[in-house]
């Protein structure tokens, strides 16, 4: 018997929940990514294949770094005043495989907080 790894374990969570979670033009994917360094969040439209917005502690004009619980609320934040000017007020969330707790869950209520349904 094989043993599955984290990483492996994640993955086919995340296969699992991207069956039942696609975005359109009128309610994009809220995507969430955690890299060791960075939090990254993108709307995206799984209709067309694009990113609608994006939002990082990577980028130059973000206010938190790291990949913390303040730093994922500060993206949330940035991703819902991003979406706010697209003028994209609903969403269906994607946790990435991730458990809705800690890092995921600051960036939803900040989503959620500045203005984005889901």
């Amino acid at each position: 018997m094989s043993k599955i790894n984290r990483k492996k374990a994640r993955a086919s969570v995340h296969r699992r929940i991207r069956k039942k979670v696609t975005g359109s033009p009128e309610r994009p994917r809220l995507a969430v990514h955690f890299s060791n360094q960075n939090v990254y969040a993108q709307l995206i439209d799984d209709e067309a294949g694009r990113t609608v917005v994006s939002a990082s502690t990577a980028e130059k004009s973000a206010k938190a770094s790291g990949a913390n619980v303040a730093a994922a609320t500060e993206v949330g934040k940035l991703i819902a005043e991003r979406a706010q000017a697209e003028k994209v007020s609903q969403v269906v969330f994607d946790r990435g495989g991730h458990l809705f707790h800690g890092k995921v869950k600051a960036l939803a209520d900040a989503a959620r907080e500045a203005g984005l349904k889901f």
